[in-house]
C-alpha cells in the first residue's frame, strides 16, 4: 500500500506541529534541526534524510545535518553537480522514482547498496531563503530516500517537503552562518579542526543573531579551560548569565559559582567580602568571616564591574591570582585558594589605566580571554526572540493565558534603542505581561518610554481618527493572523460581518493572502 495513503492528515499536522515546537527561538540549534530530521524520518518512513548546505567560501554544498549517519562525511557538491548540484542551482525540486535508474545519481556520501539503489526512491527540494520581494535565495537542499512508490505518491511527498524546506529556511541560514564562524574561530585559534558543537549549559540565553552566537561560541570554547575571563559589554547585556555558562561548561561545575558585585560595596567592605576577616580586626567584627576566595576554593569566582575596586584591593587580588594565596583581615596566616576568576565591566579600562586607577599588572591577569557582548541594539535580530522568551517566562509566573505580541508591539520593540539592553527589555515584558488582560501583547501595553514618535503607531502628531484607525488596523491584522488569512473565520472572531472585514481589508489595503502560511509547489523537472 502507497505510504501516504496510509498516512491520514492528522499525521502530517501533528509531524508539522512537532517540528514547529522544536525550531522555538531558544532552541539549540543543531539538535533540534537534528531532531526535526528525526520525526520526517520516523513518521514519513524515510530511509534518509539530511541537508546540503551551500559553503560560501568554498562555493560547494557539504552534507551539514544527516538521519542515518553518513559513510563519507566530507562529500561536497559543487553548484550544478549531481541530483543536489542541480537541485540547488535550478531551485526546483526532483523526483528520481528508482536510484539506479538514474545515471546522474551519484551515490556520495551513503554508500548505497545495490540493493537499496534498486528499491529506493530519492527527492530533494531546494531550501530557498526570502530576500527581498519576489527573490529568495538558495541555501542547500533537503533530500531522502525513500521505499520506492506510485510517481502520484512520490509527487506528493515532494511537495510537502518543500513546505517542510520552507519551514527550516531561517534554520539553515543559521547553519551556513555556523560554518562561517567555525572558519573564523579555527583562524583564530579559539577551535580545533575537528571540534563539533559544544552544547552550552544557559537555558536563560537567547542568541539568534550572527555576532552573539560568536560570543556564545567563544564561551563554549574558554569554559573547559582554566583560563581567566574578561566580560566587556554595557549594563544589562547579560554578562552575569555569561559567567554562568562558562562555569557550567567548566569541570568545576560542582563546585560553587561565587559572585560580587564591586559597585555594590563600599570599598572600606570589598576587601572584608573578598578576603574575609578574623575576629575584632576591626570595629564590627564579632566574628571570624571566610572571604570569597576560601568559599568559591575549587569553584569559579565571577568579579562584576571589577573597574570599581580601590588600588590596594587590586593588589591583593592580583597577589591571589598570581600566588594562589590571600589572608584575612587581622591576621598573619597565609590561606592557600584554587578559584576561577571570570571578571565583567562596561568601564573603558584602557582609560582607567591611563587615570591610574587600575593596575597595570592586574590587567594584563585578568585580560587573558576577553568577550565582547554587543549591546541589544547593535543585535535587533535578537529583540523579539528574547521578548517572546520572556513573555513565555512571566505569562507562565503570573498564570497570564498570553499567546503572543502584536505586529505594531513587535515594531515598538525592534525600533526602540535599549539603553538598558536585555535588562530594560525583561523589565519591559515583565510590566506587559502583567498588565495585559487579553491573549496578546499590544502596543499600549508597553511603557511609555517606547511610545516615541519615531517609533509609535501611536504617534502624538497624529489625529485622533489617524490613531483609532492605526488601532483597528492591528485588530484587524492579528484576526487576519490567526485565521491564516480567512476573512470569514476572521469576522467570525471579531464577532462582525465579512462584509465589514472585506470593506476594511480594501480600505487600509491589507492583503490577506499573506497571512495564510501556504507555499505555492513548484513544478520540478522531469
Amino acid at each position: 500500500m502507497d505510504l501516504i495513503k496510509s498516512t491520514d492528515a492528522a499525521s502530517y499536522l501533528r509531524a508539522l506541529r512537532q517540528m514547529m515546537d522544536e525550531m522555538g527561538p531558544h532552541a539549540a540549534l543543531q539538535p533540534s534541526m537534528k531532531r526535526l530530521l528525526e520525526i520526517l524520518a520516523e513518521t514519513f518512513g524515510y530511509k534518509r534524510a539530511f541537508l546540503a548546505i551551500f559553503d560560501t567560501e568554498t562555493g560547494t554544498l557539504k552534507i551539514g545535518l544527516t538521519y542515518s549517519q553518513p559513510k563519507v562525511t566530507q562529500a561536497t557538491y559543487t553548484p550544478g553537480q549531481g541530483i543536489i548540484g542541480q537541485v540547488f542551482q535550478t531551485g526546483r525540486p526532483i523526483v528520481i522514482p528508482r536510484m539506479k535508474d538514474h545515471a546522474e545519481f551519484l551515490n556520495k556520501a551513503f554508500g548505497r547498496s545495490q540493493e537499496e539503489l534498486a528499491s529506493l526512491a530519492f527527492i530533494s527540494v531546494p531550501v530557498l531563503l526570502p530576500v527581498r520581494s519576489g527573490e529568495r535565495e538558495a541555501l542547500g537542499t533537503l533530500s531522502v530516500d525513500i521505499p520506492t512508490q506510485s510517481q502520484e505518491v512520490l509527487d506528493s511527498h515532494c511537495q510537502f517537503l518543500e513546505v517542510v524546506a520552507g519551514l527550516v529556511a531561517t534554520q539553515v541560514a543559521r547553519l551556513q552562518e555556523e560554518m562561517a564562524l567555525q572558519r573564523h574561530l579555527i583562524a583564530q585559534g579559539l577551535m580545533m579542526h575537528h571540534t563539533g558543537e559544544v552544547n552550552i549549559t544557559a537555558p536563560d540565553i537567547v542568541a539568534t543573531s550572527k555576532s552573539m552566537r560568536l560570543v556564545l561560541q567563544q564561551v563554549a570554547q574558554v569554559a573547559p579551560s582554566r583560563a581567566t575571563v574578561l566580560l566587556r559589554g554595557e549594563s544589562g547585556t547579560g554578562k552575569e548569565l555569561l559567567a554562568e555558562a562558562i562555569h557550567a561548561g567548566s569541570p568545576r561545575k560542582d563546585r560553587p559559582l561565587i559572585k560580587l558585585n564591586c559597585a555594590a560595596l563600599p570599598s572600606e567592605l570589598i576587601e572584608s567580602e573578598l578576603f574575609g576577616h578574623e575576629k575584632g580586626a576591626f570595629t564590627g567584627a564579632v566574628a571570624i568571616k571566610k572571604g570569597l576566595f576560601e568559599l568559591g576554593h575549587k569553584g569559579s569566582l565571577f568579579l562584576d564591574e571589577i573597574g570599581e575596586l580601590s588600588l590596594e584591593a587590586q593588589a591583593k587580588v592580583l597577589r591571589a591570582i598570581q600566588e594562589k594565596e590571600i589572608q584575612r583581615l587581622g591576621s598573619e596566616q597565609t590561606l592557600s585558594v584554587d578559584v576561577r576568576l571570570i571578571t565583567a565591566t562596561h568601564q573603558p579600562l584602557e582609560e582607567l589605566l591611563t587615570e591610574g586607577r587600575f593596575r597595570e599588572d592586574l590587567y594584563y591577569r585578568i585580560n587573558v580571554f576577553p568577550i565582547f557582548i554587543p549591546s541589544l541594539r547593535e543585535r535587533r535580530e535578537d529583540i523579539l526572540p528574547i521578548a517572546e522568551h520572556f513573555l513565555g517566562s512571566f505569562a507562565q509566573e503570573y498564570a497570564k493565558k498570553i499567546k503572543r505580541i502584536s505586529t505594531p508591539a513587535i515594531d515598538l520593540l525592534v525600533q526602540y534603542h535599549w539603553p538598558g539592553n536585555v535588562r530594560e527589555l525583561r523589565n519591559c515584558m515583565e510590566r506587559a505581561v502583567l498588565i495585559c488582560d487579553e491573549e496578546v501583547i499590544r502596543s499600549y501595553h508597553l511603557p511609555p518610554t517606547l511610545q516615541t514618535a519615531e517609533s509609535s503607531a501611536t504617534d502624538s502628531s497624529l489625529s485622533f481618527g489617524e490613531s483609532v484607525a492605526k488601532f483597528e488596523q492591528e485588530i484587524l491584522v492579528d484576526a487576519l493572523k490567526k485565521a491564516k488569512g480567512n476573512m470569514l473565520q476572521a469576522a467570525r472572531d471579531l464577532r462582525v460581518s465579512y462584509r465589514i472585514v472585506n470593506y476594511k481589508v480594501k480600505k487600509y489595503r491589507i492583503d490577506p493572502k499573506k497571512f495564510t502560511g501556504s507555499l505555492r509547489r513548484r513544478r520540478g523537472p522531469a
